[in-house]
């Protein structure tokens, strides 16, 4: 080989080195959060007047993925499931998940979520208990809808609020019914506003429990706030989330959900697109 050659080989070698480590690099970074929703009862005043109209501003915020709660108009907003579905498609969206009543028509809310693929039905709400085994019952509660949801194709979730990180003769009671759920029909949907406002750690929770939180609600607390009720536009309080959301990531949360339940000096409509504005800075 000609030492023209051999230069050319060398150079040609290092390029494709270079390359493949730029490659490499590239697949390992950060990439924009793509995909967020938005947990309707953010808009629980506005949604009722003008189900359609607000959607559509939904839609044009940029969420991809709408959680519902059960208002006075149902699940589906005084449409039939397949209706819902079929708008809310047209406007970009899908419906994965809903907060509901789990101890009223449960079996028909399952079939009825299923029929147009949603993912999830979720406990949104057991209150504080007086003791363990009243959380441990909870915990058979959920097992037993997470058996009616397996059969529909679906699963079963349970979102928390401050109170289960609350220590109980000795114990959290978020970790006894982690522990006495079966994890192949119960997930959990952790509100992060509240795992911080219940006195617990985030990424403690990600890390110890992993799969078991598949979806969370992005919420922020307004800086230095010791009230329950402090919800504030995202990246405007003190909770991390350009960090935690990564974390949440790898640890296997799939769907990342805004809810916002304050709105000093702004309306609910407002802030929904703050919050979106906000999503589409962080990357995962």
């Amino acid at each position: 080989m000609s030492i023209y050659s051999r230069r050319a080989f060398l150079q040609s070698a290092g390029m494709l080195a270079a390359g493949t480590l730029l490659s490499k690099n590239l697949l390992a970074s950060p990439a924009p959060l793509k995909e967020f929703g938005l947990q309707l009862y953010t808009l629980r005043d506005d949604l009722p007047k003008d189900p359609k109209g607000i959607l559509k501003q939904v839609a044009s915020f940029g969420y991809k993925q709408l959680e519902s709660f059960e208002g006075a108009q149902g699940m589906f907003w005084g449409m039939s499931p397949a209706d819902f579905k079929s708008y809310v498609g047209d406007l970009g969206m899908t419906m994965v998940s809903s907060h509901c009543d789990i101890n009223k028509d449960f079996e028909k809310k399952a079939a009825d979520a299923a029929s147009i693929g949603m993912k999830y039905l979720i406990c949104p709400w057991i209150g504080p208990q007086k003791t363990l085994d009243d959380f441990k019952r909870y915990a058979d509660t959920f097992n037993e809808r997470g058996e009616i949801c397996k059969k529909n194709g679906i699963r079963f979730a349970y979102h928390n609020h401050g109170y289960s990180f609350k220590e109980l003769e000795g114990k959290i009671p978020q970790d006894v019914m982690m522990d006495a759920t079966n994890p192949d029909t119960v997930d959990y949907e952790m509100d992060m506003y509240w795992v911080v406002n219940g006195g617990a750690d985030i990424n403690a929770y990600l890390k110890k429990y992993g799969k078991r939180f598949r979806l969370c609600h992005v919420k922020d607390r307004i800086k230095g706030s010791t009230e329950a009720d402090a919800s504030c536009i995202l990246g405007q309080g003190d909770i991390d989330y350009a960090s935690i959301l990564k974390l949440a990531q790898k640890s296997g949360v799939q769907y990342f959900i805004v809810e916002q339940e304050r709105y000093d000096g702004s309306t609910p409509i407002e802030s929904a697109k703050a919050d979106a504005a906000y999503l589409k800075t962080l990357s995962v």
